[in-house]
């Protein structure tokens, strides 16, 4: 019985942690190691500088990371991130399940704003829509998880489409005409979305459904390349100007700490645009 109430106790987050065993503290540093090598080749002097070890430690935990393939080392350039992250980093991401990722955060975006929020991908020249979390608001919004929308007229597609080349977003606009959405003038479009490219969100302005506006901003993974957007949708009595204005910040942090969690930090500079 008394070797259970021990378990019990040393599973216990709230107990203090035992310091460090040897093996355990060779690993902390062979982690923060990695984190010193982050943003480009270092040489040894520096490295043990960083680490606070003397150099023959730190050579000798460095040649045991290149072994096994997490840190390289280039002759009068110094160390640095190996081709075993590439490895890990790929199979991360394919893991990520973004809606699992993305829910608790847009949760609470949900609640501290009480509109309906969503969670979608590119999927061909459509937005689809991968997860809902519906507002406290009498506002009936007509979307479902599952529904592919138009790229143009709505707020979560103009946020997908952010990094992409402008002669995609003519084609675009015209399928989407020829499909059935609303008529718009492309030169107005075309300067919001210029707009919205710089400021690094979108909204939709009542283009796709009437009386009901949102706010958008794009989801980006490890490389910076966008992968998904959130929205806030709402209708038109609670998203005057101001208010959209307002939230757009809210949005983008929203939709950055989705990315954070898929490994993007803000040092990672978009993709350039590309046709699609």
């Amino acid at each position: 019985m008394r070797q259970n109430a021990s378990n019990e106790e040393s599973e216990n987050p709230s107990q203090p942690s035992p310091p460090p065993v040897q093996g355990s503290q060779t690993l902390l540093r062979g982690l923060d190691m990695l984190d010193k090598v982050i943003d480009g080749p270092v040489k040894l002097a520096e490295l043990s500088q960083r680490m606070g070890l003397t150099r023959s430690t730190t050579h000798r935990l460095a040649n045991a990371l290149i072994d096994r393939g997490f840190l390289t080392f280039l002759p009068r350039v110094g160390y640095q991130l190996g081709p075993k992250l590439l490895q890990l980093g790929f199979l991360a991401q394919s893991q990520a399940d973004i809606v699992q990722i993305a829910r608790p955060i847009i949760e609470e975006l949900a609640m501290q704003t009480e509109d309906t929020v969503h969670l979608g991908r590119l999927d061909g020249d459509l937005a689809l829509y991968l997860d809902k979390i519906p507002g406290r608001r009498r506002v009936e919004i007509s979307s479902r998880v599952g529904d592919r929308q138009p790229l143009t007229s709505t707020g979560l597609g103009k946020a997908l489409l952010l990094d992409s080349d402008p002669q995609d977003w003519l084609r675009l606009f015209e399928t989407d005409r020829a499909a059935g959405a609303p008529a718009a003038d492309y030169d107005q479009w075309l300067d919001r979305m210029k707009g919205y490219a710089g400021a690094g969100f979108a909204f939709d302005l009542e283009e796709n459904e009437d009386q009901i506006r949102c706010v958008a901003a794009p989801v980006r993974d490890a490389s910076g390349r966008i992968v998904a957007a959130i929205s806030i949708s709402s209708a038109a009595q609670y998203m005057d100007d101001d208010r959209m204005a307002a939230l757009s910040g809210e949005v983008r942090e929203t939709a950055n700490k989705i990315s954070h969690e898929l490994g993007w930090t803000e040092s990672v500079a978009p993709p350039r645009r590309t046709r699609r």
